[in-house]
C-alpha cells in the first residue's frame, strides 16, 4: 500500500484527554484508516523531526445517527494513533 506522508496523519485530536497526556509525551490523532504503526511512526517522525517511542492504534467505531426522516444510520469508523515521543521531544499543535 502506498500512502504518502501526507495522507497517513489526517488531524490532531484535540480533546481534554489529549491534552493531558501531553505532558507524558503522548499526542493523538486521526489516521488513514489503511495505515499501520510503522507507516504511522515514519510520518510522524518525518514531519514533526521528533523521535517516536511508542505507537498505538485503535479502529473507532462510528456512533449510530438518526438520518432525515429517523432513518437509521450512523457515522463513520475512522482510526485513531496514539503517539508517544521520547523525552525531550515535543510536538506544537495550535487549537
Amino acid at each position: 500500500m502506498d500512502l504518502r506522508l501526507e495522507d497517513i496523519l489526517l488531524e490532531p485530536l484535540v480533546s481534554e484527554k489529549a491534552w493531558r497526556g501531553q505532558d507524558e509525551g503522548k499526542y493523538v490523532f486521526r489516521v488513514h484508516p489503511k495505515a499501520n504503526k510503522l507507516q504511522i511512526r515514519k510520518a510522524v517522525e518525518q514531519l514533526f523531526k521528533v523521535k517516536v517511542v511508542k505507537v498505538r492504534t485503535m479502529n473507532v467505531k462510528g456512533k449510530p445517527r438518526k438520518i432525515r426522516f429517523y432513518q437509521p444510520g450512523k457515522r463513520p469508523d475512522w482510526k485513531k494513533a496514539i503517539v508517544q515521543l521520547a523525552p525531550g521531544h515535543r510536538i506544537d499543535i495550535q487549537q
